[in-house]
């Protein structure tokens, strides 16, 4: 297969480099002392780029394809354009909590971003004990500044429509589509889990109320533009810095890989910090330390807490205040924290029996993965089964640790 544009390699990355300045101007691309293939995701290759200064760059480059099953599944590269115009966008609303736009190529679809090499991500923290406390708490007011800094509550109609078009991510929001809401029901062959738990992926299947659920979240997700949410906002998708001690407060908290950004329902990012919550919480209990597994699910309430106290506070400012009342705002609240449920245990399952998985559980061993992932998926069904009644963060966490702390 043929592609119209040059894929980055370490061969020619530092003339890259120096042919624009703007890279050139943060790291010399003729004196590069490192070149480093980073990527472990599943669409792009990423490079980290250090110069002879120890000046820095990450180079991300989208590929015409999907990586992990390659030319076979097509995908179009503008992904990486939907990525850099969410990223500048979300920056401009909420620039401490955001990865550094430096310079997007839209002829080679690449993204040139800040390094964080000294932050790291949060997930590989979580799963090696660290705690970073204070970024749940900091996802739920990004979630809340988005939520109102790019819809019709803070910016100007036409301005929010034209967005919304600029936006359209139909390609990876199929994706979402598919893998995330039909295929944990209806498997088309890319569901996988371990021999121990065919059963339990089969009882998920056969669960005409987790069913159900599952129309009413791909619903929202097709029809509800709410805001430009980022998508995909889970631990992976999260960069921390900071001591991990329990206590220590994280001293920078920094979002990217966005490149599932569309204008969609703000709950769908809620419910998916609230997943890995939940992935978090059943490795710890996996690997018998509850203590930790009960402070992962605490982490539902801090971002709960973080996007409604922002959220609220920002309905005094918004541009219509007539009808988008305080009353409007608490109503949104409460019909948020539903749907964040209901997509969260859309996500539940997805990671256990879909397609693409999480080390927080897939890096344990059979012997407890298994009882893990059971659990994960038990307590999806109940989440699925009283999403619409859901009142408080606590009690959503509670019906969460009745399946998944027994």
């Amino acid at each position: 297969m043929s592609h119209e544009y040059e894929f980055l390699t370490e061969a020619n990355i530092g003339a890259y480099i120096t042919a624009h300045p703007e890279l050139q101007a943060r790291l010399d691309g003729t004196r590069l002392t490192e070149i480093r293939e980073i990527g472990d995701g599943n669409l792009n290759v990423v490079f980290h780029v250090r110069d002879a200064a120890g000046r820095s760059l990450i180079l991300k480059q989208s590929l015409p394809y999907v990586r992990m099953t390659g030319e076979g599944w097509p995908m179009t590269p503008d992904r990486a354009r939907r990525e850099a115009d969410s990223l500048v966008a979300h920056g401009a609303i909420e620039q401490e909590l955001v990865v550094e736009v430096v310079r997007y190529d839209r002829e080679r679809y690449i993204l040139a971003l800040e390094d964080l090499s000294d932050h790291r991500v949060w997930r590989g923290a979580l799963n090696d004990g660290e705690c970073h406390d204070g970024v749940a708490v900091q996802l739920g007011r990004y979630v809340a500044g988005v939520a109102v800094g790019t819809s019709v509550l803070g910016r100007e109609r036409g301005e929010v429509a034209d967005a919304t078009a600029r936006s359209q991510n139909a390609e990876l929001c199929v994706i979402t589509e598919d893998l995330v809401f039909t295929e944990p029901v209806f498997d088309v062959g890319r569901n996988s889990v371990l021999p121990q738990n065919a059963s339990d992926a089969a009882a998920l299947a056969a669960d005409g109320v987790f069913a159900a659920a599952m129309s009413e979240a791909k619903w929202r997700f097709m029809t509800h533009a709410e805001a430009l949410i980022h998508g995909d906002l889970h631990t992976g998708s999260v960069m921390v810095r900071g001591s991990g001690r329990r206590g220590d407060e994280v001293e920078s908290v920094k979002v990217f890989d966005s490149e599932f950004a569309f204008y969609g329902p703000v709950a769908f990012d809620l419910g998916a910090l609230i997943a890995n919550y939940v992935f978090a919480a059943a490795r710890a209990r996996a690997l018998g330390d509850d203590e930790r597994a009960a402070w992962a699910l605490s982490l539902i309430d801090e971002t709960w807490i973080g996007f409604e106290e922002a959220y609220l506070a920002a309905a005094s400012t918004w541009r219509e205040t007539k009808l988008f009342d305080g009353a409007f705002a608490r109503r949104r609240v409460a019909e948020t924290l539903r749907e964040a449920a209901l997509f969260a245990s859309a996500k539940m399952a997805r990671r256990i029996v879909g397609a693409a998985k999480v080390a927080d559980i897939e890096s344990l061993e059979p012997d407890v993965r298994a009882p893990a992932a059971r659990s994960v998926l038990v307590a999806a069904r109940a989440v699925a089964a009283r999403w619409h009644d859901v009142s408080s963060p606590a009690e959503l966490r509670g019906t969460i640790a009745q399946h998944l702390l027994s």
